[in-house]
């Protein structure tokens, strides 16, 4: 199925005494980039969750946030910082002498003074942790890829109604196209009529010309290459493969088929579909950029 290079989702639980938050969102970019935050102290997640991301996820600018928090606090220690505690109040006493206040430090106030009590937690299991926050990550991925795969959708819907309107094109300038040859043949009998007075015209030097005109503006092997090309367009658009890059070097050879049939053909509505059919190329290859 085809998918978005952008997308988003969310997934937040209680995992074994853990409160834990995944978001994971993307936007288009060229190749497989990934950006993880999580909470202070957790950051060994981070290689672990780029590399579980990857096997999902083939292209687009990743940006991932996890947040932890335990609504477990069993093994943490609390440790008094007894030099600094002494300090603080050794300071206290100073200032009642020498100001004459009255010294009303309470144990409270003592403990709000940063780096008297330090909290220490317990050492904990790498192994499990990644394993509980894995669980959330599946959900909030899941949503993820099913938002890409919605937008997908759209921009398969999107791209083929294009690729039908240059298909209906090229069928106009494949109609088109012999009778610019008859209207060419018609227009240098004409001339050689107006420059000739006696009337003589030789039928073989003028069956010469109009061949090597034709041969000149003939775009019929340019038209049946973009025909080809759609139809490997159609392929992709049905892959369950990432077929972004491959999709993007077709739209480039269209692009040069349409440029080749420009430069041949003299007639000005043929001119005008060309530039149609560019146009149209341009939008479908403004939204491949965003296809994974």
């Amino acid at each position: 199925m085809l998918k978005s290079m952008t997308g988003f989702g969310r997934a937040e639980a209680s995992v074994n005494g853990r409160d834990i938050t995944v978001e994971i969102k993307s936007v288009n970019h060229r190749y497989f980039e990934f950006l993880c935050r999580t909470t202070r102290g957790y950051s060994f997640l981070e290689e672990k969750l780029k590399s579980y991301v990857a096997q999902k996820v083939s292209r687009g600018k990743i940006d991932m946030y996890v947040s932890l928090s335990s609504s477990d606090e069993t093994g943490a220690e609390v440790t008094v910082n007894h030099q600094l505690a002494k300090a603080y109040l050794d300071a206290f006493k100073e200032i009642e002498t020498e100001y004459n206040l009255e010294n009303d430090v309470t144990v409270s106030c003592i403990a709000r003074y940063p780096d008297v009590l330090t909290v220490t937690k317990a050492p904990e299991d790498e192994e499990q942790v990644l394993a509980d926050v894995l669980q959330v990550v599946d959900v909030a991925l899941n949503s993820f890829i099913s938002m890409r795969e919605a937008e997908g959708e759209k921009l398969k819907a999107d791209i083929l109604s294009r690729a039908e309107t240059i298909l209906n094109i090229v069928s106009k300038i494949e109609k088109k196209s012999p009778q610019t040859v008859l209207e060419y043949e018609r227009r240098l009998k004409a001339k050689i009529e107006e420059t000739l007075s006696d009337k003589n015209i030789d039928e073989q030097r003028i069956l010469t010309e109009v061949a090597i005109f034709a041969d000149k503006v003939a775009v019929a092997e340019e038209t049946v290459r973009l025909r080809s090309h759609f139809e490997q367009l159609k392929k992709f658009m049905n892959s369950n493969e990432a077929v972004g890059r491959k999709i993007d070097f077709i739209i480039q050879e269209m692009n040069r088929e349409a440029n080749t049939i420009g430069s041949k053909v003299q007639n000005t509505e043929i001119a005008h579909m060309v530039v149609d059919i560019k146009a149209e190329i341009e939008k479908i290859r403004e939204q491949v950029q965003n296809i994974e």
